[in-house]
């Protein structure tokens, strides 16, 4: 009876068109499991105004030792699940590499699949930073690559030693935050320091890193938020300019 009252949520709107960090390519990491569930997470994604994909599956030692054959396989199966569903949205892929001697002698051989204009997404250990990663984002430079990496907020080393983000994205390395982190899906402590990196100017890319549906209604929630809202300002993205 009442429901004139009742003030109307906004449209759940993504700030950019390009997702770079998600994990749909189906069935080669801990993303979606088949092409089916792909798509309509796809769909979801498409409400918010995505209009391109890069998706980026994890390469990581020992846990997805994924190749280029293998994820590119993995790629066609769900662009023919999106043209049977008259879908034609642009999906392409690179991948999310860990700092580990797998994903780095994919690197060094050159079949690494980088983003485009030469931006590779790496990825550090979760425990501690890699041994060396001052020398190894810089011979990536050296070798014409653009480094992001992925998810810094999620780093609990880098936390009580704030100095290293001001060293590495100074050095030339871009960072790409979650939304998934800004919404507070993981914790406070990561949401804290996703704010924090975007109040310095860090933040260069964002990405969804959705894995599954659960994810992708947490970001739903979170575009429909106040909290959102006042984020916006601050945030000056490349995901539209340069890739």
């Amino acid at each position: 009876m009442f429901d004139f009252l009742k003030k109307k949520k906004e449209p759940a709107h993504l700030c950019v068109s390009t997702d770079i960090h998600c994990h749909l390519v189906p069935g080669v990491d801990d993303g979606a499991r088949d092409a089916a569930t792909a798509a309509e997470i796809i769909e979801r994604m498409q409400g918010w105004g995505v209009k391109r994909i890069i998706a980026s599956p994890h390469v990581t030692q020992d846990t997805f030792e994924n190749t280029p054959e293998v994820l590119d396989q993995a790629l066609a199966e769900l662009k023919a699940e999106l043209i049977t569903r008259g879908n034609d949205i642009e999906i392409s892929r690179s991948a999310e590499y860990r700092i580990d001697d797998f994903s780095m002698s994919q690197i060094k051989s050159g079949v690494a699949t980088t983003l485009p204009n030469s931006y590779i997404l790496v990825e550090n250990a979760f425990m501690q930073e890699p041994w060396g990663l001052d020398q190894l984002l810089f011979d990536l430079q050296v070798k014409g690559l653009r480094p992001i990496l992925a998810h810094p907020e999620r780093y609990f080393y880098y936390h009580k030693n704030q100095r290293r983000y001001d060293e590495i994205h100074a050095a030339g390395t871009c960072f790409q935050i979650n939304l998934l982190s800004l919404a507070g899906y993981y914790g406070k402590a990561e949401k804290q320091m996703a704010e924090y990196l975007v109040g310095k100017g860090y933040v260069d890319f964002l990405g969804s890193d959705i894995h599954h549906h659960r994810h992708v209604d947490s970001i739903e929630a979170y575009l429909q938020s106040k909290d959102y809202r006042k984020i916006l300002p601050k945030l000056n993205l490349l995901n539209d300019k340069v890739l």
